[in-house]
Formats: structure tokens, sequence, C-alpha cells
């Protein structure tokens, strides 16, 4: 499967986002996917990950609340939509695909990685 996310960009604190990533294949249902992000100087660290039906999602601590996860398996598409933005969230964000069809929070279950989407949050 190929993914290509989309949606970043420079945004001032308190301000919003969506993200969304695309994929390529007739199984993305069977998919669990997942975002990340790598902050300058940082290791990619989890945001949030939803199984391949959409009925479970996960998400860090330091986004829960502020961050939605969604999929439509009809477009082959996951959306993150980011509110309430703060500087730390900085980052590039990057989409991922687990085959097993769960929404894993750890870097190596994922198989598949799309190109990274910049955001950056002002103060």
């Amino acid at each position: 499967v190929q993914l290509q996310a989309f949606g970043g960009g420079l945004v001032q604190a308190g301000g919003s986002l969506r993200l969304s990533c695309a994929a390529s294949g007739r199984t993305f249902r069977s998919y669990g996917m997942g975002w990340f992000r790598q902050a300058p100087g940082k290791g990619r660290e989890f945001v949030a990950a939803i199984s391949g039906s959409g009925s479970s999602t996960y998400y860090a601590d330091s986004v829960k609340g502020r961050f939605t996860i969604s999929r439509d398996n009809a477009t082959n598409t996951v959306a993150m939509q980011m509110n309430s933005l703060k500087p730390e969230d900085t980052a590039v964000y990057y989409c991922a695909a687990d085959p097993t069809g769960n929404a894993k929070t750890i870097t190596v279950h994922y198989d598949y990685w799309g190109k990274g989407t910049e955001v950056t949050v002002s103060s």
C-alpha cells in the first residue's frame, strides 16, 4: 500500500488543521492506520491510531481531547482533525499502515509509511 499525507501548514497557537492521508490499494479496510510525528531533534512518536473497521481509536495523552482520528474506507482515506494546537505540536506528521488491522501505538508494528507533512504552530 502507498500512502500520501497532506494538509500540513503554518497555524497560530489555538488554531486548527486537518491532516489527511490517501492510501492506494483495494484492501484499505484491512489495515490499521496510525499518525506519528517527529519534531526537530527528537524521535518519532505516536499520535493517534484507528483500527481497520474504525471501531477502535487510541491517542497519545498529549493530544487527547484535541485531536480526532477518523477514516473513510470507501475513499481509502484517514484523517486527523487537530484543534487547539500548541507550539509543541510542531513536527512532521506521518501516516502509517499496519496490515494486521489493529490500532497500534508503536512504530515497529507499521509496515508502510507515507512521506510526512509539516505542521508548524506559532506562539
